[in-house]
């Protein structure tokens, strides 16, 4: 076992032969979070703490293709202006040996309480699933937010229901009621997706309530990163499952991000699951994390990635590094329906607002509007039924008969079509960094995210359709 100074080490030897050339590269992404080299996954830990935002992630230094998991740190005073910290969570105890896994954090009378899964993989002939592997809840605090207490085994193998395999992890924290709730995300023996709940009074000591939900046919073998919280008085179940069918447009990625509206009995022995929703159609979207802002928002990440992806790739491993954050995003409840859609401080980043008003569309037009892959677009409809836009090289975004789609091209890297359903749309928003566009449909009703490899800078947006736009842009 290596300790936390023979690891500091090797990552400053890493970065010394790395970071040339990282730094150097043209599809480095400006205003979206980023490890500094290697790998970034699940955001985690996230939490608005003293006057700081943190932001952990679990970080892969040493391997561009994800190898063994740490935690980075981001903190930042405003969600605009981010700080690089040094390794918060090494993988540095008996219990957390194999990696750092994904968690979340709990602020709680003026500390910052983190809960993470301590990996464990025994050597020998082992599949992992149902032999050889330990998944450890493991607490840490802190009074600053930056240094952290020896680590506390909370959970082993051994508190989990016996009908569950050895995939558990991904604890999320929450208090309610003077009362510590914690759900965690399984895989039972019989290979369906599940979800855990405990309890506590002192955040040390904690007893299994029930297994609230889970065990659908449909619904996967594995249920990721669960996260529970309230927008209107209804409780929100956030998870990722793994194994769902392809069904219509729906769960084309190999695995998922959703949610489900429900609600815990009077005893919180039971949850009761809605339908399940996709939160982002596009190609790059998966762990997503919550946590409710100072100001009474819920803000999510999410990793712009999908674990076991085959069918596309990122060019960037090549240099040492792959991978980064979605946008923050509010998320707000309307009906049955989540929207989600960029924080408010995301608008101190604009600059150079140029304004097209009531453009009527029709054949092709070409507009001459970008002289970086760094901006925000706007496009506000009037009575359109159909449209098309071409950007960046080879990207296309349309609208007909009802179905919205993206599509790439060689810039995709394998990523080629996502589609949804949706009746109308009055708003495109559309972020563009160097590496990652996020598309935002009518406020935030449906999401696209997807990375996009561009040779070059394509000065041209090309529209055609019907009714009129008012395009507005600006440089970030």
């Amino acid at each position: 076992m290596m300790t936390k100074q023979q690891f500091v080490n090797q990552i400053a030897l890493e970065k010394e032969r790395k970071l040339p050339h990282i730094n150097q590269d043209k599809w480095r992404n400006k205003f979206h979070l980023m490890a500094p080299i290697g790998w970034i996954n699940d955001p985690n830990g996230l939490c608005y703490f003293k006057g700081l935002y943190h932001v952990f992630y679990q970080y892969s230094p040493l391997d561009a293709k994800g190898g063994l998991k740490f935690w980075g740190h981001y903190t930042s005073p405003d969600m605009v202006n981010w700080t690089e910290h040094e390794i918060a969570l090494f993988p540095d105890i008996s219990e957390d040996i194999d990696g750092v896994y994904s968690g979340s954090a709990l602020v709680y009378n003026d500390e910052m309480y983190l809960f993470y899964t301590g990996n464990v993989k025994y050597k020998g002939d082992h599949d992992y699933v149902l032999t050889g592997r330990e998944q450890n809840v493991i607490m840490v605090k802190s009074t600053d937010g930056f240094n952290f207490t020896e680590k506390q085994v909370l959970l082993t193998n051994q508190d989990y229901p016996q009908n569950m395999g050895l995939h558990v992890r991904d604890p999320k924290v929450w208090e309610e009621n003077g009362i510590f709730y914690m759900v965690l995300g399984a895989r039972s023996i019989d290979d369906k997706g599940y979800v855990l709940l405990y309890k506590s009074l002192n955040l040390t000591e904690w007893e299994l309530v029930s297994v609230p939900a889970g065990g659908l046919d449909e619904m996967g073998y594995m249920w990721e990163c669960p996260d529970m919280f309230k927008l209107d008085g209804k409780n929100v179940f956030m998870f990722s499952p793994q194994g769902m069918e392809a069904k219509g447009l729906k769960y084309h990625n190999v695995y998922q991000s959703g949610y489900a509206i429900g609600s815990f009995n009077e005893s919180k022995q039971q949850l009761s699951l809605g339908k399940f929703d996709e939160l982002d159609r596009g190609f790059d979207f998966y762990a997503p994390q919550t946590f409710k802002n100072h100001d009474g928002r819920v803000i999510m990440y999410g990793w712009a990635g999908v674990p076991d992806a085959i069918e596309h790739r990122n060019p960037t491993v090549e240099i040492g590094w792959q991978h980064c954050l979605t946008l923050p995003r509010q998320l707000v409840l309307k009906g049955e329906k989540l929207y989600q859609f960029p924080v408010e401080e995301l608008k101190a980043m604009r600059k150079d607002e140029t304004v097209i008003p009531n453009v009527p569309l029709g054949e092709k037009r070409i507009f001459e509007l970008f002289d970086t892959n760094t901006y925000e677009l706007d496009l506000a409809f009037k009575e359109t039924t159909s449209f098309e836009l071409a950007f960046r090289e080879d990207c296309r975004l349309a609208w007909k008969e009802g179905i919205f789609t993206l599509t790439l091209g060689e810039s995709g890297y394998g990523r080629d079509e996502r589609s949804v359903k949706i009746e109308s749309i009055s708003n495109l928003h559309i972020y563009s960094d160097h590496s990652i566009l996020e598309v935002y449909l009518n406020g935030g009703e449906d999401v696209f995210t997807s990375r996009i490899y561009n040779k070059g800078v394509d000065q041209t947006l090309e529209l055609m359709g019907t009714g009129e736009v008012t395009l507005t842009k600006w440089t970030l």
